[in-house]
């Protein structure tokens, strides 16, 4: 159930996670808070940190450098533990998510639950299934789908009037609108097939902090939704407590397979 006022610290093992994956990544942490520390951890003078690189700006993510002392053997996952340690007792954080196939990460998962702290898994299906089971939830990166197109436009400094023109054209793009919707709702569909437009915002924003109706010509998210009835469904509904909430489904042939 999401909370957006829990705290989470997501801390990727850069060696052994995919860079394309970020946005949902992001999005699965959102089912649960809001993510206030975002680090990556590797070797950034090795080659297979370039794909990191591209997002370090786009999703404010904090690089953390680990230099290989010795030839084949992998120290990210020390630099990440001892991080943890001192965010478990400094930052006052509610969760974890660790985003790895590393089985080293097991005692970490282990020690954060035992301080009754919620620890989210991210990783691939081969991931061992002693760090599988240490965490509270995990997720396979099988079961996410690659969305380069999210991405954020990069920001270089004082562009001409045409880049600028080109760059709020892409921000606006009704495809990359769809894009950002397909991924949001995945992580806020409930059982009965639709979702909360108040918790598909909120993973809108995690997945991309810029993303804001009125880029889109509209004051408010469900102004926002309305202007799209070829692609969402729209209904009123209300909770338990007779609360009135909005809820939001893709129309068939735009939800993403199950």
């Amino acid at each position: 159930m999401m909370n957006a006022n829990k705290r989470f610290a997501l801390l990727i093992d850069g060696d052994n996670a995919q860079a394309s994956l970020l946005p949902q990544m992001l999005a699965e942490v959102s089912k649960y808070g809001t993510v206030i520390i975002r680090r990556v951890y590797g070797d950034w003078t090795e080659p297979n940190m370039k794909s990191w690189k591209e997002a370090l700006h786009n999703y404010a993510l904090q690089p953390m450098q680990q230099f290989r002392y010795t030839v084949g053997k992998n120290s990210t996952d020390s630099a990440l533990i001892i991080d943890a340690m001192d965010i478990l007792y400094t930052s006052g954080v509610d969760g974890f998510c660790i985003a790895s196939s590393d089985s080293d990460y097991t005692r970490l998962a282990t020690r954060i639950r035992e301080k009754d702290l919620f620890v989210l898994g991210i990783g691939r299906n081969l991931t061992p299934r002693s760090f599988v089971n240490a965490c509270n939830v995990f997720v396979y990166t099988e079961n996410l789908q690659a969305m380069p197109d999210v991405s954020l436009p990069e920001i270089t400094p004082e562009p001409d009037a045409s880049s600028a023109a080109r760059t709020d054209a892409e921000a606006a793009s009704p495809v990359r609108l769809k894009k950002l919707f397909r991924t949001a709702f995945d992580t806020a569909v409930l059982d009965n097939g639709w979702a909360h437009l108040a918790t598909v915002g909120h993973a809108l924003r995690q997945i991309d902090p810029g993303f804001d109706p009125r880029t889109y010509g509209h004051k408010v998210l469900s102004q926002l939704v309305l202007a799209y009835p070829d692609f969402i469904e729209v209904r009123n509904a209300k909770t338990s407590g007779g609360n009135k909430v909005i809820l939001i489904r893709l129309k068939s042939g735009n939800k993403t397979a199950k």
